[in-house]
């Protein structure tokens, strides 16, 4: 049953120690992504792994819990995200990515969850959340990407069109984008629709985080190889409306926390590493070398992206591509390390390590 499932606590490993700046909740497998659920002490974890599956990690305690385990209590499709849908989500193969979380009511949120789980789609979850117990989840059903097109990032509007980024469409690779080249896009579901279509305009060189704006109108994606947030007009993406390039760093998801709209990613020159990422005859360095970190807010007036936290490279966790706070502390997620790491959000004036 679900409570059960919730109770089961992931085993943790036995090294997982804080270091000299980071803390670690251990046992959550390649976290990706990680949005908080606003209001509570719940952050939830995507798994980028075979049978990773999703976390909801209790901030106060500080330990993780296997949330989908696709039982009768959590399996409820709605029909409208059946029609393409080719059935229930396997937990065992459930690889999840990219996040999105949208409030529909109080106390009820929209979860969208990028899955290469046995089919390249768009996982639909509702989340429902009763004062300080732990929130429940339902899936819902899903949207196929389309043939050929893997799914890296997701995210939608009020009017429940859905936009999700391709990183490297057939026939380009990392190192492609890594040089600049146009390798990805974005791709929208229109609401109504059953099928995405791809956006005129939005071939970026690594299109990676996706995020849209309170105002309805605009979004933001994170072009991956040009280091950079590029924003563009839903109405019309035939040219991006702006450019803002990161100081020394290279961000992976964009995702609004509270009033920030946070980016995160590792550092790009890393003397650790040898400095910049290389390619080396077409194939791009996996960057298994650990680098620093760095969690930015994006100021879209002043053009820029203020950095909110950074730190050196760190023995226990590489290959930072999330963040998201919660209270006062800073929550960081990961596509290659086996845990979720948090620090004491910094405060204005301060010093991070």
């Amino acid at each position: 049953m679900l409570a059960l499932a919730l109770a089961a606590t992931l085993a943790a490993p036995p090294a997982c120690a804080a270091d000299d700046t980071l803390a670690y909740v251990c046992g959550t497998e390649k976290p990706e992504d990680v949005v908080a659920l606003p209001g509570t002490r719940w952050l939830i974890a995507s798994g980028f792994a075979s049978g990773a599956g999703l976390k909801l990690v209790d901030t106060t305690a500080r330990h993780a819990t296997r949330w989908y385990a696709g039982d009768a209590a959590q399996h409820r499709p709605d029909p409208r995200w059946m029609r393409t849908c080719p059935g229930a989500l396997d937990p065992a193969l459930f690889n999840a990515r990219g996040l999105s979380l949208r409030a529909t009511e109080p106390g009820t949120w929209r979860l969208l969850v990028v899955n290469h789980g046995g089919r390249e789609s768009i996982e639909m979850f509702d989340i429902a959340a009763t004062g300080d117990t732990a929130p429940t989840l339902s899936w819902r059903g899903c949207i196929p990407m389309p043939a050929g097109q893997v799914a890296n990032s997701v995210a939608s509007f009020a009017d429940g069109t859905i936009l999700a980024t391709v990183l490297t469409r057939p026939g380009t690779t990392i190192g492609d984008f890594m040089l600049g080249r146009p390798t990805g896009a974005v791709w929208r579901l229109a609401p109504g629709a059953d099928r995405f279509e791809r956006l005129p305009g939005t071939e970026l060189p690594g299109n990676n985080g996706i995020e849209t704006d309170p105002d309805e109108r605009h979004f933001y994606v994170v072009a991956f190889g040009w280091h950079a947030v590029v924003m563009y007009d839903r109405s019309d993406t035939r040219e991006p409306v702006d450019r803002i390039v990161a100081p020394d760093f290279m961000p992976d998801n964009i995702r609004w926390s509270g009033e920030r709209l946070l980016v995160a990613g590792m550092r790009l020159d890393e003397p650790a590493c040898g400095g910049l990422r290389a390619v080396v005859d077409g194939v791009a360095d996996p960057m298994l070398c650990h680098r620093g970190w760095v969690v930015g807010a994006v100021d879209r007036a002043a053009r820029r992206i203020a950095t909110v936290a950074y730190g050196r490279p760190q023995v226990q966790f590489n290959g930072l591509s999330a963040a998201a706070i919660v209270g006062d502390r800073l929550w960081l997620g990961s596509f290659q390390s086996d845990r979720i790491a948090y620090l004491s959000l910094p405060k204005p004036g301060s010093v991070t390590p």
